[in-house]
């Protein structure tokens, strides 16, 4: 079903969970993602692009978590631990604003009604109720041993990296490790029931979107965190130094959006100690992955090709140098475990033709900026008429501003070029873009739920390299029936809806 759905075409909406209305101070994966499952279905849309689901970490970023294959713990709802009688409905009661996530405010909050729940459930859990949890962590084991006992000993030493903790620890000793799995169970087990109640609960979400034709994108990071359960139980797999610290990191060259380019300051993988296994953890990561969504997009896919590695001595990402990736090696690995995987590579940012290469040895569809085609002229790959089938185009992705923000800000020269090509004089260029990439050859057309509703650049959810982002929200008062309607007519004359016929008068 999977391959099916990249081959035909379709149209989306991109929107992390967290941006959802809801009473308890962000968005989660209660009530208000199945209302947003049904708005899609309604607006004759196929893909939910939700951006990474995993924990949270530098700046609130979903691509800064210190697990591959965790969730975050923020996004599980509160309501159906209320209904299972583990936490009492008086503990939901804030003083939350609706509009931006507070994180500083929420997130404790959160956390705090998550340890309330994991007392009712201790307390009150039935039997076979108990014996599903534990059944789950079996099931999981491979990956949430590591987990919840990297989530214990952080929350018990409180250092900004697990370098710091006792060398024992630091270094995995066995039996360091055994008695600290004794000394800290109850951690270990809450972590452990947060972990299964996202499970249940994104499980719950996906197939009831499935069964409304609603498909889910998931988002793989390229590169995690050096504080992350991954970095910690397998420094193996990182260029890491004697003392577990990263030697060179992650980050990309001087480009559009930095001139300094981005010291994103992450570990950078050791690829020949990856292919040493077959890439086992990446065949794992992506199986687990799969679990979470229908589809997968690939974050900064260039990096498998080469990557940019950063003396971790230099402040910015100036005095860089390209270095080699595992290339389709990897990939084959992959496919050879799990089957082809229905991915998207998100190929933006400086793109040579070895990356080009790559890509088309996968099958993989690449990606398109609509608003990137403006700053270039007639023959740029992001405008609709140079498109091939095989591709995913976005008005704008979550590190774009609003296309009304876009026409705001863009240069004269950018804003001449897109009236004319877009036919519009601004007022509705929200529209006109999410028309031509819905009209274009492009199997997949998506865009931000912000530009459906007609929002301005203060709406945008996040600037690449700057901090206080991701923290966007919408209410359900600014969406009206015509936005629905409008999409829906878009998306069914472009052939991308499911509907058989738009009914159109005689």
């Amino acid at each position: 079903m999977h391959h099916d759905l990249l081959n035909q075409r379709s149209a989306g909406i991109v929107l992390h969970p967290t941006s959802l209305p809801g009473p308890h101070g962000s968005g989660d994966l209660g009530p208000n993602a199945y209302y947003f499952v049904d708005w899609l279905h309604t607006a004759g849309q196929t893909l939910w692009q939700t951006l990474p689901l995993g924990p949270i970490g530098l700046a609130n970023s979903p691509y800064m978590g210190r697990s591959a294959l965790a969730g975050n713990p923020y996004l599980v709802a509160l309501e159906p631990l209320v209904q299972q009688g583990w936490l009492d409905v008086a503990a939901l009661h804030n003083t939350f604003i609706a509009e931006h996530v507070r994180f500083e405010e929420v997130l404790p909050w959160r956390m705090e009604r998550l340890r309330l729940a994991f007392a009712g459930f201790c307390e009150k859990a039935d039997a076979p109720t108990q014996a599903q949890f534990a059944q789950w962590q079996q099931d999981n084991a491979a990956w949430l041993d590591d987990y919840v006992l990297f989530m214990a000993l952080d929350a018990h030493y409180a250092t900004d990296l697990w370098t710091d903790w006792p060398a024992p620890l630091a270094r995995r000793n066995a039996a360091a490790l055994a008695q600290a799995r004794n000394v800290h169970a109850q951690g270990i087990a809450f972590w452990a029931f947060v972990q299964w109640q996202f499970d249940v609960q994104l499980q719950a979400l996906k197939a009831y979107a499935n069964a409304k034709g609603v498909y889910l994108v998931g988002d793989l990071p390229i590169f995690i965190a050096h504080h992350s359960c991954d970095c910690w139980a397998r420094p193996d797999l990182y260029l890491l130094d004697d003392e577990g610290q990263p030697s060179v990191v992650a980050g990309v060259p001087p480009d559009y959006f930095a001139v300094e380019g981005q010291r994103w300051g992450n570990p950078l993988y050791d690829w020949e100690a990856m292919a040493a296994d077959g890439y086992q953890w990446w065949v794992e990561r992506i199986r687990r992955q799969l679990q979470l969504a229908n589809l997968i997009r690939i974050d900064h896919f260039r990096g498998f090709e080469a990557c940019w590695e950063i003396p971790v001595t230099e402040p910015t990402a100036i005095h860089g140098r390209w270095v080699k990736g595992p290339g389709i090696a990897l990939f084959e690995a992959v496919e050879r475990a799990l089957g082809k995987p229905p991915i998207i590579a998100e190929d933006l940012g400086l793109i040579t033709p070895e990356v080009d290469a790559l890509r088309l040895s996968t099958g993989f569809p690449g990606m398109r900026v609509l608003q990137f085609g403006f700053s270039e002229d007639a023959t740029s790959s992001h405008l609709p008429h140079n498109y091939v089938a095989n591709t995913v185009v976005y008005c704008g992705t979550h590190d774009n501003d609003m296309a009304l923000g876009w026409w705001v800000c863009c240069s004269p020269r950018e804003r001449a070029f897109a009236a004319e090509y877009l036919g519009t004089d601004g007022h509705d260029v929200h529209w006109a873009m999410i028309r031509a990439c819905a009209l274009s050859v492009a199997n997949h057309a998506l865009c931000q739920f912000q530009d459906v509703l007609g929002l301005d650049g203060y709406h945008r959810m996040n600037t690449p390299g700057t901090m206080g982002c991701w923290t966007w929200r919408f209410r359900w008062d600014w969406v009206r029936p015509e936005h629905a309607e409008r999409l829906a007519r878009i998306t069914a004359v472009s052939g991308r809806t499911r509907f058989a016929r738009l009914q159109l008068p005689a």
